[in-house]
């Protein structure tokens, strides 16, 4: 029997889809957006106490967080059990800061990244662990989604569409390193720059929608339909995919969203404000809006 652990939306997602395609039976310690991204793939999900969970385990499967210790106690848990447990790594940044919790860390026996880029970041990051490659099951999964989503009408041809995905920088920051503005921008900074450089991606935008992280409330960023004269929208109850067909830009600071935005080829933009020290996602086909605006004012 199989455990299954994860808080987070990027693990969680991965592994339910790993858990459907390859028909596997698990108990379950879920908590956060885990719990409805489980529920939405493999129906009504029974969870169990994290240490009865463990006791009734083989092995296990881990996300990762920075905001919840469920999946980091389980790899400690695992290890004093002797029990073989896997972490899914569902992005390309921060990697080692994951296993920590006040200079106590615990990793996995093994950690399975979806591509060659993460596998050779997390080689170099991650010596203590043995590093595997296997498909990511929810970018197989979105594949197959996208090709049975057609786009919705439109309503001025020539205009665009962008979504901006958001994330809680603040929050990640603060859980790493105590510190909201460690590095250099807040979520909010990074939305303002955006808005306010809009003009670098086209001078026909029909809509802005702004798409809160799953962490964040619904209503977080309905300040900026106020404070800038944009076509913005907020509070939509799409699915990040019908968002992401729906868009032809996907724009954001590093998160999963983009990369959907890729696989769903459509353009897609960095909005790291400069002197942001996060580190921006690898992917080469990643603009930098940065860029754009220096080419703008040439």
């Amino acid at each position: 029997m199989i455990g299954v652990v994860a808080h987070d939306a990027g693990g969680a997602e991965i592994i339910s889809s790993y858990i459907r395609q390859n028909n596997l039976q698990c108990n379950y310690m879920l908590d956060g957006p885990a719990r409805q991204i489980f529920s939405r793939k493999l129906g009504p999900i029974d969870t169990m106490p994290l240490e009865q969970l463990v006791a009734s385990s083989e092995r296990f499967f881990c996300g990762t967080s920075f905001s919840s210790e469920i999946e980091w106690r389980t790899m400690g848990l695992a290890r004093d059990s002797g029990k073989h447990c896997v972490a899914f790594l569902d992005h390309w940044i921060n990697y080692r800061q994951r296993f920590v919790r006040e200079e106590t860390w615990n990793f996995p026996d093994e950690v399975w990244v979806g591509d060659d880029i993460a596998a050779k970041l997390a080689a170099e990051v991650l010596p203590e662990v043995e590093i595997k490659t296997v498909s990511n099951a929810y970018f197989i999964d979105i594949r197959k989604e996208l090709a049975l989503m057609p786009a919705r009408p439109r309503e001025g041809k020539g205009a665009i569409r962008i979504l901006f995905a958001c994330a809680p920088v603040r929050e990640g920051a603060q859980a790493l390193y105590n510190d909201p503005r460690y590095w250099g921008y807040t979520e909010e900074d990074a939305l303002r720059y955006f808005l306010s450089n809009t003009d670098c991606l086209g001078d026909r935008i029909e809509q802005i929608a702004i798409r809160p992280h799953p962490k964040e409330e619904p209503d977080k960023y309905d300040w900026a339909k106020s404070a800038f004269d944009l076509p913005i929208v907020t509070g939509s109850d799409d699915s990040l995919l019908a968002q992401v067909v729906d868009s032809d830009i996907v724009a954001g600071c590093a998160t999963m969203a983009m990369v959907v935005g890729l696989l769903a080829n459509k353009r897609v933009v960095c909005c790291i404000p400069p002197g942001g020290r996060t580190v921006p996602l690898p992917q080469p086909e990643i603009e930098k809006l940065e860029t754009l605006i220096e080419n703008r004012n040439v």
